[in-house]
């Protein structure tokens, strides 16, 4: 079962922007002046500030503006949550270091913005988007953190989330919390972005950043990234450390990169990437990965990719071009083998739901006994009880059965959770994405990401056009998803996904595909699709 299917959501009050103000918000940050830095990668950054004609401190401040320009004013995209108040300072610092001694590698003074659910023990809040979490004083840096900021990266603020990362109620709308209100697609300000990252995924897909951090458990970090057309790669679980994330599910959950490149993507996980003391499933984790040395033009040259016609939506106007995003495969030297089929979702579905919710209860608990110090709440229970007493600002539109069910669940140790733990590791891995692979002699396989962004709707929730996620999610392997296109004006993404720890891999078809196709674009921030789009 798709994450995001069984959540949806509001925003209440937030009137959208009238076109005048898109077009003249679009007429500000078309090409040209500030607008090249917007949207340069990182290696055009690093050039910029070894030259000296840029240094970190500014290019902290151009992002704080272009922020507050097109986050807080015009579009009103609402994907930053909160700024760091020490992000000058440290930007100064970073520069005095580089002055000094150098940069430490390719992400010194590279602003990051994180989702809102990894935790920082500085002057940020770190709260899933729940006013219940507001208070919480982190004890320490959630390791990926750690290693972001012993790479030299700016921690530039949090984004914006699906509250809860999509785990409250099965009506909720993708992009909505309490504590941040509505994130809008940049492409269409009156799509939505899909959730749960979708304030990581529209804030770099608006130039805000370079790069952001999202978390995924089932869909929440590909789905985002196709619907605002950017690179998402969700890692082998365990790969980076789970520690000082709000969590839903040890089973499912991870973070991972969103960004406009697959280069940039590479350089994000590479630097996140590693094991950790704090989670069991690092432990087979590389201790050192530089993913950047499998970007290769040529990548596609006799691979050997699955192609799953089954995630193929049957729109007349979508299915044509990831028909193109083929040829584009089989031209760069790619063998193909068509229809791949994988177990239908309905085999782990319901016990996928299942085990996310036991686990919710136990992990959310843990997670709040040590880094909800000053928070509200210390518990499920708590926060059943806090949403409860605070209905007007926390469920205007929509309400928290999954969490009342996850509540009155037992324990990891019932025969219930086991079962469906089980169940889900043989339809997905065993049965699943292992035996395609195998029986096919396939490197990866290939599907459309997902459909482009629907209308967001505040009444009846989320109205999905298919998705892949589900697979690789329950699986717990890699997905990477790369721009293919746009429809209507709305990008689609297109996925490869393998097996355990074949990050590698998956980097070098990506780059080569997306060096083939070129298919990323700047946003346009218009109000809505054009019909002679």
């Amino acid at each position: 079962m798709q994450r995001r299917h069984f959540i949806h959501h509001l925003a209440g009050g937030i009137a959208l922007p009238t076109a005048a103000a898109a077009t003249t918000a679009a007429a500000a940050t078309r090409p040209g002046g500030n607008d090249e830095l917007a949207y340069a990668s990182v290696a055009d950054l690093q050039a910029q500030m070894q030259a000296g004609s840029l240094n970190v401190l500014s290019l902290a401040r151009a992002c704080i503006a272009r922020i507050e320009a097109i986050d807080r004013n015009g579009p009103m995209l609402r994907s930053v949550i909160e700024l760091n108040p020490e992000a000058l300072d440290l930007a100064a610092a970073l520069d005095a270091e580089r002055r000094d001694r150098g940069p430490r590698g390719p992400l010194h003074g590279i602003p990051v913005l994180l989702k809102d659910n990894v935790a920082t023990a500085d002057a940020m809040q770190t709260t899933a988007g729940s006013l219940a979490l507001v208070g919480a004083k982190a004890p320490r840096d959630a390791h990926l953190v750690t290693r972001l900021r012993a790479a030299g990266a700016l921690i530039l603020g949090k984004t914006n989330l699906s509250e809860w990362a999509n785990i409250r109620s099965t009506r909720s709308t993708s992009g909505w919390s309490a504590r941040g209100g509505l994130t809008r697609n940049p492409h269409a300000l009156d799509r939505n972005t899909s959730g749960s990252s979708s304030g990581s995924g529209a804030a770099v897909a608006a130039g805000l950043v370079p790069l952001a951090v999202g978390t995924e458990t089932d869909g929440s970090i590909v789905s985002p990234a196709s619907t605002c057309g950017l690179v998402g790669f969700k890692p082998t679980l365990g790969l980076v450390s789970r520690d000082g994330i709000v969590p839903i599910s040890h089973s499912q959950d991870t973070a991972g990169p969103m960004t406009r490149s697959v280069a940039d993507a590479a350089l994000l996980l590479s630097a996140m990437a590693g094991p950790d003391p704090r989670d069991a499933a690092s432990g087979k984790a590389p201790l050192r990965v530089d993913y950047t040395r499998h970007l290769d033009v040529d990548g596609l040259k006799g691979a050997r990719l699955g192609i799953v016609r089954s995630a193929f939506s049957g729109n007349d106007r979508v299915d044509p071009l990831y028909e193109q995003a083929l040829r584009v495969l089989r031209e760069r030297g790619a063998v193909l083998v068509d229809d791949v089929q994988l177990p239908p979702a309905d085999r782990y579905g319901e016990t996928e739901l299942t085990v996310l919710l036991y686990e919710l209860k136990a992990d959310l608990d843990a997670y709040l006994a040590e880094f909800g110090q000053g928070a509200p709440v210390r518990s499920l229970a708590d926060v059943i009880a806090f949403n409860e007493a605070n209905r007007t600002a926390e469920m205007p539109h929509f309400s928290q059965e999954l969490l009342v069910r996850a509540q009155a669940l037992g324990g990891l140790k019932s025969r219930a959770y086991r079962e469906a733990l089980a169940n889900n590791r043989r339809w997905s891995r065993t049965e699943g994405i292992d035996a395609a692979l195998r029986r096919h002699k396939l490197d990866a396989l290939v599907a459309p990401t997902g459909g482009p962004a629907w209308l967001t709707d505040f009444v009846n929730g989320d109205h999905y056009g298919g998705s892949f996620s589900t697979p690789a999610a329950v699986a717990g392997y890699p997905h990477l998803t790369v721009p293919a296109g746009f429809v209507g004006g709305l990008p689609v993404g297109l996925s490869f996904v393998g097996p355990a720890w074949s990050e590698a891999k998956l980097f070098e078809l990506g780059y080569a595909y997306e060096q083939a196709t070129k298919a990323w674009r700047a946003p346009a921030f218009a109000a809505s699709v054009s019909p002679r789009a």
